[in-house]
């Protein structure tokens, strides 16, 4: 480690739907994106797409977003499991998902539009675990299952916070988190995002987890004008905090610890993106440049 149900209405199912071309739901082929910016650039704005052209392979259990050379890298590459909303599946959170692969993370999406118990994202663990040891699959070796965090959005960020207790993970970024789990058993930092004018994740339900979570450093971020909805069918204003606490906690990027920790930290002093931001005490002691 580098530190040691609600519902979602039926509307996005019509955006599963919808869903651009290029990922099939129904389908076990593989689907690529692009090309992208350059390393120089996905440094210095994490919102913008990474160095990575990007691809998708679509299981049984678990949809995998990666890095489309992952088998040419030389490099061994980060895991992000994640959790669904209620009755969504991966391609409604598609954007999100390809932007965290084309900055250079293994996105292990679980398939169930019931994720809570987290089950099917700890299969996503395994799974990569199973394909990095295989000396004739793609993954063989350019895992690292040493530096994984574990997200998703409303019951799926509840599952986030339920994987969190798993030894494997080592940070948590629940977004707009459901009510049903126990932060207590979390064992890495986490920085928990809530939607300002979210009617179904209310803030305060956030700010709960965020309160109990003293025993690691924890982060409330609240994004102004954000709804329930603003995260899916696009990354929206979740694309860059997102991935700086990601390169952050599991790639050791120290261009993204100054959005976090120290007196002006970004997320702090941006109240144009930010309606509120909270920093509990283990997170104020971490400096904003690295000892």
């Amino acid at each position: 480690m580098l530190w040691r149900k609600l519902l979602v209405p039926l509307t996005s199912i019509a955006l599963v739907l919808s869903a651009p071309a290029g990922v099939n739901a129904a389908s076990a082929s593989t689907a690529t994106t692009g090309a992208t910016t350059g390393a120089a650039s996905a440094a210095a704005d994490f919102g913008a797409s990474g160095p990575y052209a990007t691809a998708v392979e679509v299981g049984a259990v678990t949809t995998l977003y990666y890095p489309r050379d992952i088998a040419q890298s030389g490099r061994r590459h980060p895991v992000i499991v994640w959790g669904n909303g209620t009755f969504a599946f991966p391609v409604v959170y598609r954007d999100l998902l390809l932007h965290w692969a084309s900055h250079g993370f293994v996105v292990a999406a679980a398939n169930t539009p019931q994720s809570n118990l987290g089950i099917s994202m700890r299969a996503g663990i395994d799974l990569l675990t199973r394909r990095n040891a295989d000396s004739s699959s793609i993954f063989h070796n350019r895992v690292d299952l040493e530096r994984i965090g574990a997200s998703g959005h409303s019951q799926g960020g509840a599952a986030a916070i339920v994987v969190g207790a798993d030894p494997r993970v080592d940070t948590i970024l629940p977004i707009q988190p459901g009510p049903l789990a126990n932060i207590n058993a979390v064992r890495g930092p986490a920085l928990l995002l809530a939607g300002q004018r979210d009617s179904i994740v209310f803030p305060a339900l956030v700010r709960a987890f965020y309160n109990a979570a003293g025993h690691i450093p924890a982060i409330y971020g609240e994004l102004r004008g954000a709804d329930h909805f603003t995260v899916v069918g696009g990354a929206g204003p979740f694309a860059a905090p997102t991935t700086a606490w990601f390169r952050l906690h599991l790639m050791g990027d120290q261009t993204a610890r100054g959005q976090f920790f120290g007196a002006g930290c970004g997320i702090c002093t941006d109240t144009r993106t930010w309606s509120d931001v909270r920093r509990n005490a283990l997170a104020t002691q971490i400096p904003a440049t690295a000892p």
